[in-house]
């Protein structure tokens, strides 16, 4: 089992909070976790980058040797852009970065990929069954704002596998034909460009 899978194996249900729209892993729960896990990891946050009056926040995080980077809007409770933000605000921002950075190397990644998400790597289910159930579920897709959610899930679930990802794509590629009324795939239908990944 790879370093990946262990921590996304990881039940941080009950450490989840909620903040207006957002759920969230506090951030001393997540640094406690992936400590415990690799003690040499080490976290590093960059010189914020402004947008007009917004600014975005960006933390690298080194885990088993590995580094991720990830970016964070600064924003409020209901997930929106704060304008001129205060350092308060900044810094807070900093930590969900944190967090969300620490998730890339497994670690509550469900908490950003949705409750409904299946586990990485369950005990009870081979890779295969969770590609099927996720393809499963992409073609009861009963229009474009369905598949979306589907494909931005299973797309989610199957970064770290090169083959499940080219089937959920492939899956997401005929049912967006199907629900365009079998139109030629290359014909842009409105509203979709997120769906041609």
């Amino acid at each position: 089992m790879n370093h990946y899978t262990e921590l996304a194996a990881i039940d941080v249900s009950k450490f989840v909070e909620k903040k207006g729209k957002l759920d969230y892993l506090s951030w001393p729960i997540a640094v406690d976790f992936l400590m415990k896990a690799d003690p040499t990891a080490t976290w590093e946050f960059h010189e914020p980058q402004a947008f007009s009056d917004t600014l975005m926040v960006s933390c690298t995080v080194t885990a088993f040797g590995k580094p991720m980077t990830m970016h964070l809007p600064v924003m409020d409770h209901m997930n929106k852009a704060v304008k001129n933000p205060d350092a308060f605000t900044v810094n807070k921002n900093m930590m969900r970065c944190l967090v969300k950075t620490i998730a890339c190397h497994g670690l509550g990644i469900r908490v950003y990929a949705g409750e409904d998400l299946p586990e990485i790597a369950p005990k009870t289910e081979t890779r295969e069954q969770i590609v099927q159930n996720l393809i499963a579920t992409i073609e009861k897709s009963g229009d474009l704002d369905e598949l979306k959610k589907n494909f931005a899930k299973a797309f989610a679930a199957t970064q770290q596998d090169l083959e499940g990802n080219k089937l959920v794509t492939e899956a997401k590629d005929k049912r967006k034909l199907a629900l365009a009324g079998g139109a030629d795939n290359s014909v842009n239908v409105p509203g979709t460009a997120f769906l041609d990944a």
